[in-house]
């Protein structure tokens, strides 16, 4: 399914909290990916500090719908809550050119 739609999403993290924060992420994205609809995505640390996950969606609509259900695994939501500091706005990005390896 091609990717036509996706969301940078930034955290800062408390100090000590960034192992928890991963398995919220990690729980969250499957359930997401295995109930909403969502192609995957990938989370990153940066050297400012802040959290980055870049998810993947097959469309806007689809994205838009998942958010208006809430949480896809409430305890993974819960688990991320607990060790964010602050939470930046989403960034909806609409890609135009697509140069990601695919693997065979």
């Amino acid at each position: 399914m091609p990717v036509s739609f996706c969301v940078l999403y930034r955290f800062r993290l408390q100090a000590g909290l960034e192992v928890a924060f991963r398995e919220g992420w990690r729980r969250l994205t499957e359930a997401i990916r295995d109930e909403r609809g969502g192609l995957g995505s990938r989370l990153h640390r940066g050297d400012d500090g802040l959290w980055y996950a870049y998810a993947q969606w097959p469309d806007r609509e689809s994205w838009e719908r998942a958010q208006a259900m809430g949480s896809a695994d409430a305890e993974a939501s819960r688990l991320m809550a607990s060790a964010i500091e602050e939470s930046l706005p989403p960034i909806p990005l609409e890609p135009t050119d697509d140069l990601f390896y695919r693997a065979q």
